[in-house]
């Protein structure tokens, strides 16, 4: 399989070969049981593109000719000094492409791109932080959120 890995900005001022849609769909589908709903991810994307004032960020993209076999969002936090400049926010390989490198080869390729450093989080269990900890990320601080009830 011949793989091309793509860097993406925006698309304002580059036209991908995928666009926001496709991205997250891609996400989506791939991200199975550790994934959250399309909007959120699109929300995301938005993110990433810059589309708000303050908001920067990355897409990388995994492909072939014709569709996407891996994809990571990083969203810019603008903190830098005291919390990492970006946060991965979403990494997904495609199922019948893993144990092919693809998601070895994307964090290699974010971490080249990204200026500073980079925070994510995973779940205990995903299998990717395996992939995470050989690249260097530890863990370092213990996660505590906080949600408002809904009422």
């Amino acid at each position: 399989m011949n793989i091309h890995y793509t860097l993406i900005h925006n698309d304002r001022d580059e036209t991908p070969v995928f666009n926001r849609e496709e991205v997250a769909d891609f996400l989506y589908r791939s991200l199975q049981q550790y994934g959250d709903e399309k909007e959120s991810i699109l929300k995301c994307i938005a993110y990433a593109y810059g589309d708000g004032t303050g908001q920067d960020g990355f897409v990388m993209l995994a492909h072939d000719e014709k569709n996407i076999v891996g994809a990571v969002i990083i969203n810019d936090t603008n903190m830098g000094g005291y919390i990492p400049e970006h946060i991965l926010v979403y990494i997904a390989v495609d199922p019948k492409t893993r144990g092919m490198g693809v998601g070895k080869e994307l964090m290699r390729r974010v971490i080249e791109v990204a200026e500073g450093d980079i925070a994510l989080h995973v779940e205990p269990d995903n299998p990717a932080r395996q992939l995470y900890e050989k690249f260097g990320f530890t863990n370092k601080y213990l996660e505590m959120r906080r949600r408002k009830s809904e009422k």
